[in-house]
This record gives structure tokens, C-alpha cells and sequence, in this order.
């Protein structure tokens, strides 16, 4: 490891990783380097396509992030990773609320690409958002990890690193809706739905830059999983080990366990 007094940074297989000392200097670090990145894309190409998750972990990155001078909000197509079945739009857990109101509502966006369950049957609402994706290739995917080792909603054991499709429905792990009730977004188990629209693995790996902000003590055994466990399906977050241009970003309490 090497780093200061504020952080350790090392490399797991292709994985960076970068330890801080508290969840605000961890956010404040992924913040600053996505918009590096963001800086650099948006010079090459004169757009960004940006996808974001939707949790309080990433409250934030997202919050350093919008503060970020000189970002040309107006070149970058916004996503999210997934979204509740069975929830309004405009409801306070929606995904897309969410981030409404923490970054979407708070910048410029060129165009912000909502999931809309509310429209369409699901599969249509799949194929829908599968195509804005595949468009054009994804830039940057800011992202966390589940307390189950889930990256968007992608539960084990219904996770698969070779998914043939971009977007599909899913039932949700007990495991995950138990941690939307730990996060406070809902107050008991029986609220939170049981079905939900998400990004596949391939969707999420398929972008250059990953950017993955995983704060808390609660996410510790996850994050030690997906570090030094096998690299499978049961942990589905340990294929970050195999993408070339991913950085995990943790406070000294996701980081407690290794």
C-alpha cells in the first residue's frame, strides 16, 4: 500500500483500489477523479454517455461532484442502472427520483434517460432502455456495491457475467431488499418491491471507466469478497477485478475487513 494520512491506495489483479479515512474524503476522491475523466472525454469526443447508480453511498460523490467547475454538463447523456417495478416515477425511492434530485435536476445534462415502468409492459420497457444504451458506447459508470456483493441488481444467484441481454426485470434477493430498509429508504421489509428493471453485468462492464463508491460498515464483508474471493457469480461485484479501467473507493469502515 502507499498513500498519506488520508488514504492507502493499491491494485487488486487490474482492480485500483483507494482507502480513505472518512466516507466525505472518499467521495471527494472519486469525485475528483471522474471529473478528470469526465474533463478529458468531453475534449476528446465533445459528448459523454454517463451512467449513475441510485443509493445513499453514492450521496457523496455525487454531492462533490456537481460542484466540479468547468464540466460541460450539456455534452453528457445521463442513465441510471436500474429502477423499481411497482413504484410512481416521482416516489421518494425511486431510482430515478433519486437522482433527480441529487445530480440531475442540478446540472445541465444534455439529456437525462429515464427507466419508465410505469409506460410499457417490462419487456418492451428492457428493450427500450437496452437500445438508448447501445447507441453508442458508455463512457463512465459511477457505481457501488451491495451488501450481497451486487452490482446494480444484479443478485446472486441470478447474476450472470455473461448475460446475453443489457436490460432485464428481476426478483430481488431478500439480502438487497433488507438493505433498501438498513439505508433508510424504506421502513419495513414488506415495502420494498420485489421486482425491479436493472442494468446486466455486461451493460455496466462494457463502459471504459468505472468509478465504484463504496462507503459503510455494512458493505465490509462484501468488499472483502469481492476482492480476495474467487472471481464468480456468488460475489458478483469480484469481476471488477477483470475490467481494465475500474477504481473502488472505500472509507476505513467498508475496508474494515481486509
Amino acid at each position: 500500500m502507499q498513500g498519506n494520512s488520508k488514504s492507502k491506495i493499491f491494485k487488486i489483479e487490474k482492480l485500483d483500489v483507494e482507502i480513505s479515512s472518512t466516507r466525505q474524503i472518499n467521495g471527494l476522491a472519486a469525485a475528483n477523479d471522474v471529473a478528470k475523466i469526465m474533463h478529458k472525454i468531453i475534449a476528446e469526443k465533445n459528448e459523454l454517455r454517463m451512467i449513475f447508480a441510485a443509493a445513499p453511498s453514492q450521496n457523496e460523490l455525487l454531492s462533490e461532484l456537481i460542484k466540479v467547475e468547468n464540466i460541460d454538463w450539456t455534452k453528457v447523456s445521463a442513465f441510471h442502472m436500474d429502477e423499481y417495478v411497482g413504484l410512481k416515477l416521482d416516489a421518494p425511492q425511486s431510482f430515478g427520483q433519486f437522482l433527480k434530485e441529487r445530480i440531475f435536476n442540478k446540472v445541465p445534462f444534455g439529456k437525462v434517460n429515464y427507466i419508465k415502468t410505469d409506460e410499457i409492459n417490462l419487456a418492451d420497457a428492457c428493450e427500450n432502455y437496452s437500445k438508448l444504451l447501445q447507441e453508442k458506447p458508455i463512457d463512465i459508470v459511477c457505481m457501488g456495491i451491495g451488501e450481497n456483493g451486487h452490482i446494480a441488481f444484479n443478485d446472486p444467484p441470478f447474476a450472470k457475467f455473461d448475460d446475453q441481454v443489457w436490460v432485464k426485470a428481476v426478483l430481488l434477493d431478500n439480502v438487497s431488499r433488507q438493505q433498501q430498509v438498513n439505508d433508510g429508504c424504506f421502513p419495513q421489509l414488506e415495502d420494498v418491491p420485489k421486482e425491479a428493471i436493472t442494468l446486466t453485468i455486461p451493460a455496466l462492464l462494457s463502459a471504459k471507466y468505472l468509478f465504484v463508491v463504496v462507503p459503510g460498515k455494512s458493505k465490509a464483508k462484501a468488499v472483502k469478497a469481492a476482492l480476495f474471493g474467487p472471481i464468480e457469480e456468488d460475489c458478483p461485484a469480484s469481476i471488477l477485478r477483470n475490467h481494465n479501467n475500474a477504481k473502488l473507493y472505500l472509507d476505513k469502515d467498508s475496508a474494515a475487513n481486509i
